[in-house]
């Protein structure tokens, strides 16, 4: 790819691995032994620049940020796992996020649902709108609240699903529908779901969005973005702008990606199996108001999230604990397994609290609109031992109905 063009990177061909099972397709998809030596696992180009045949006359690759051989490797495994035609990979899920919002242009609007990564809350009210990109949030539990906030400049529709951190479920199919009518754009993130438990390019959506940093790596130790799509043109103007912006990833951190995803599906199995036990066990536990988890019969879209995420419902558990933002303060600071950390999607146990951590960009007021209290705590469940899990999540809670 030139430098200003618009033509669509050196990803590997897809085809080569859609006939395999997803578990296959995590571990072959875009990668294929080393023609020259025959290494199994592909190498790390470092290199920034390639020799040219002619002048401006390059091989598949040119330049680093315009392609690289192990970031192509990494665009078409996604690709492919989200049974897509085309993938993107950048160096954050932010610069991701930045590079779809700049397919709008001033004075556009976009739709967004009400329950939003903070990270891109942020984009869209302190840089978007300066632009003058506005946006709107809507609950779409209720797909009828959509269709009644679009207006003529609106452009795009943005869902989470499962949402962050309140873990919301939103009929993918149905909002696809919707914004097929309106000539709309769809935008899902399926970071807290991945493409193990849920594709949403097979419901309608137009874009497929990835922080790579959590469960696609899901090591803990490489930050990554990807976008997925199967339109040619759409794909064509994400290229151009992923070239022009050039927040791509660096080749080792492509490789890094690329081995965590070889594990994807078996980890996300262990995931969805510790996630529902505790959850199970954390609704007859003192000190809990309600647990928030799509797999519990509780949870408000559980029937939706059934069908629409068959395998399983995710790592993610969020908590609604008794005592305010004390009691959920007391009790991440009990825990000893579970780090306070913020991110999600590792295979080491995580704990945070959204309102002065992932969330604290959000006005206070609004979180508490959408229902993010100050007692509400996202655990991020690794695969150790349920038992060790429960100990502490067990002891760690019991301080909690005493500042109640």
């Amino acid at each position: 790819m030139s430098h200003g063009s618009d033509q669509l990177p050196a990803n590997l061909p897809p085809s080569e691995a859609q006939s395999l099972a997803f578990e296959s397709s995590a571990i072959h998809a875009g990668q294929r032994p080393d023609a020259e030596l025959g290494a199994v696992m592909p190498p790390i180009v470092l290199s920034t620049t390639f020799a040219q045949l002619s002048p401006g006359k390059p091989r598949p690759f040119e330049y680093s940020r315009c392609g690289n051989p192990t970031r192509a490797a990494l665009e078409t495994c996604i690709a492919t796992l989200e049974s897509g035609r085309f993938g993107f990979a950048y160096s954050s899920g932010c610069a991701a996020v930045n590079n779809i919002l700049e397919l709008l242009g001033p004075n556009e609007h976009l739709l967004c649902c009400d329950d939003v990564y903070g990270g891109t809350y942020r984009l869209f009210e302190h840089v978007f709108q300066q632009r003058r990109v506005s946006c709107t949030y809507v609950d779409y539990t209720f797909p009828e609240r959509i269709e009644a906030a679009i207006t003529p400049r609106t452009k795009m529709v943005w869902v989470e699903s499962p949402t962050n951190p309140l873990l919301k479920i939103y009929d993918l199919g149905k909002i696809a529908e919707l914004c097929k009518r309106h000539g709309l754009l769809l935008v899902v993130d399926n970071t807290f779901a991945s493409p193990a438990l849920q594709r949403p390019l097979e419901f309608g959506a137009n874009i497929v969005l990835h922080s790579t940093t959590k469960y696609l790596n899901g090591n803990s130790d490489v930050i990554g973005g990807a976008v997925v799509t199967r339109d040619e043109a759409l794909a064509k103007r994400i290229a151009f702008l992923q070239n022009a912006l050039g927040s791509v990833p660096s080749p080792m951190d492509c490789y890094l990606v690329l081995r965590g995803i070889k594990t994807l599906p078996l980890r996300m199995r262990e995931h969805c199996r510790l996630a529902l036990e505790l959850a199970r066990r954390l609704e007859q536990t003192p000190g809990v108001q309600r647990v928030l988890y799509p797999g519990l019969p509780s949870h408000p879209q559980h029937a939706l999230a059934q069908r629409q995420m068959p395998l399983g419902g995710g790592g993610i558990i969020s908590l609604e604990l008794e005592g305010g933002e004390k009691g959920a303060h007391a009790f991440l600071m009990e825990l000893k397994l579970f780090t306070l950390a913020e991110s999600l999607g590792g295979i080491e146990s995580l704990a945070e609290h959204p309102a002065t951590m992932t969330h604290a960009t959000v006005p206070r007021e609004q979180r508490l609109a959408v229902g993010i209290t100050d007692g509400l705590v996202r655990l991020s469940i690794g695969i150790e031992n349920l038992e060790d899990l429960w100990a502490d999540l067990s002891q760690a809670l019991r301080v909690v109905p005493q500042l109640a």
